[in-house]
């Protein structure tokens, strides 16, 4: 009996202790909800340059509260250093927050910066752009920047300088102004995930010069700077035959172009009457002054006789291509005996290049917010650092995830009662879903900035989904082409490419605030003015 209530009793000590290390093994190692105010917990920079007012605010809608950014076209920093820097070496590492664009985002940052170890001297109050950082991560959208950063300070052991590296091909940033929540994990074996709503967006390796730019590690071998190019090194592939002889026959005299001779004149031309003639029923301006305004004319029309005749004016036979026209000549190209190649200099080894099997990552000493946005109504919230994937999920389950379902139906409400049915603004979402997922796949990289470009008009325009299909369609043609062709298209194809792209440039500048479009449309207006008003001399000068 004693036996069974010791084992018992242990066996309770066991069950105690595995719940206690799991409690403590799930406290993050940073968190800050905003429940209570910042001040006194978080620095605001007193630098000149940063003059925006944060404020504790609650998101649109709930009782929830978050950081705020509340004016427009400023500069922010604000800065918390946390209670121990936090090692980025060991284990897995998930940064995480929530930002709200409560009144969207045309240009502006919406990232965090996760500060090393400052300099000595250094104090919150100073914190601006060049405070140093570990990593910077976040929504960053202005102009054709539109992409999650995920950028690294990496320290070079060779020449102890740290060098900036930012991820390739990051997601674009959702365009609603509702809650998201980014992750960024960071794996033990070198992995890197990117999840936006806890939907993974990206994955990459920090040892892989495919992901990140530069590279972390250099180049083994460099172009050596001192090499120069020998002065008899021949880079002619081709050269002219020095045999070649012009033939005797070779008219580099004869037009292009020459007369029609079998043209005959058509019947009916008339010769005597003019293209254009005055408009007969234009008058003379009542407020014309032929001292200041010159003599008066009347505005020119169409002849109407010439609409029924083949032509007016003099006639003049037509042109046609000369069949003896053979252009300059030029000695056939022939294979150069001395050609070497292209020259290249030679390489070296990179006395900056390193080896490592991991990234070695200064650790975080603090957190900041250091933006300059153009929007205000930007909402931080739930900021989070943990080495525990669980505890993330945990948070986004808990503490995101119910504010954006009652955020999704408002939104939903708001467009039925604008007239938008439910079927229709789903498609569209997953139309500009599919969209984005093109924009980031790498193949498309060169023409990134156009698609989403495009896209973004469309959001504004749901009506213009089918003009932003025809955009992207007319975009991905003409890169096969590119690769097919070397950049030529066949004629037919092109005139219809020319078409299809007319149409989406048509449904692009019907965009509010597209200067492209208003540009082009006062141009049409001034040229209709220029036609009907009458002409005017030039004023004398007094």
């Amino acid at each position: 009996m004693m036996g069974r209530r010791q084992l018992a009793s242990q066996l309770l000590l066991v069950l105690i202790s595995s719940l206690t290390l799991q409690i403590w093994a799930s406290d993050p190692l940073f968190y800050e909800s905003f429940d209570e105010a910042f001040d006194g917990r978080w620095t605001v920079s007193e630098k000149d340059d940063y003059q925006g007012v944060w404020k504790h605010s609650k998101s649109d809608g709930h009782e929830d509260f978050g950081l705020l950014v509340s004016e427009k076209a400023k500069k922010y920093a604000i800065v918390k250093e946390v209670d121990e820097p936090i090692s980025l070496k060991d284990g897995t590492i998930v940064l995480q927050f929530e930002v709200r664009l409560q009144n969207g985002l045309e240009c502006g940052g919406a990232y965090l910066k996760y500060l090393r170890l400052q300099e000595a001297g250094w104090t919150p109050k100073g914190f601006d752009n060049e405070s140093p950082y570990s990593i910077m991560f976040g929504p960053d959208k202005c102009g054709s920047t539109n992409k999650v950063h995920f950028i690294f300070q990496h320290k070079n052991p060779k020449t102890g300088k740290f060098v900036e590296h930012h991820l390739k091909f990051p997601p674009s940033v959702p365009s609603d102004k509702l809650s998201h929540v980014y992750t960024a994990i960071l794996k033990p074996d070198n992995e890197l995930k990117m999840l936006i709503d806890g939907e993974e967006k990206k994955k990459a390796n920090f040892l892989s010069a495919d992901d990140f730019e530069p590279a972390l590690i250099p180049l083994k071998t460099i172009p050596d700077p001192d090499d120069k190019k020998p002065e008899d090194w021949d880079e002619r592939a081709k050269i002219p035959d020095s045999d070649a002889v012009k033939p005797d026959d070779w008219d580099e005299d004869a037009p292009m172009e020459i007369e029609d001779e079998e043209a005959v004149k058509p019947e009916g031309w008339l010769d005597d009457e003019p293209e254009e003639i005055d408009d007969p029923d234009a008058t003379k301006p009542e407020d014309w002054d032929d001292e200041e305004d010159g003599e008066w004319e009347a505005p020119k029309i169409d002849n109407p006789k010439c609409e029924a005749a083949p032509g007016c004016g003099e006639w003049k036979r037509p042109m046609k291509r000369n069949p003896a026209y053979k252009g300059k000549w030029h000695a056939p190209l022939i294979d150069n005996p001395n050609y070497k190649g292209i020259w290249k200099p030679q390489e070296i080894p990179n006395p900056d290049y390193f080896e490592l099997d991991k990234p070695d990552f200064e650790p975080i000493a603090a957190i900041g917010i250091e933006i300059w946005t153009m929007q205000d109504g930007i909402l931080f919230d739930n900021i989070l650092i943990s080495d525990d994937e669980k505890v993330a999920e945990s948070y986004r389950d808990n503490a995101w995830k119910p504010k954006y379902e009652v955020e999704k139906e408002k939104q939903k409400a708001e467009d039925e009662a604008a007239g938008l049915s439910d079927g229709l603004s789903g498609f569209q979402k997953k139309v500009f879903d599919v969209l984005y997922k093109l924009a980031d796949i790498p193949f498309l990289a060169a023409y990134k900035i156009k698609i989403i470009d495009v896209i973004e008009k469309g959001e504004k325009q749901p009506n213009l989904t089918i003009g932003v299909l025809v955009s992207v369609v007319v975009v991905l043609l003409t890169l096969i082409f590119r690769i097919l062709f070397g950049g030529r298209k066949p004629a037919a194809l092109a005139k219809t490419t020319t078409t299809e792209s007319k149409t989406a440039t048509t449904a692009e500048t019907d965009v509010p605030g597209t200067s492209a479009g208003k540009e082009e449309d006062e141009k049409e207006e001034d040229e209709k003015d220029d036609a009907s008003a009458p002409r005017r001399r030039s004023r004398r000068e007094t």
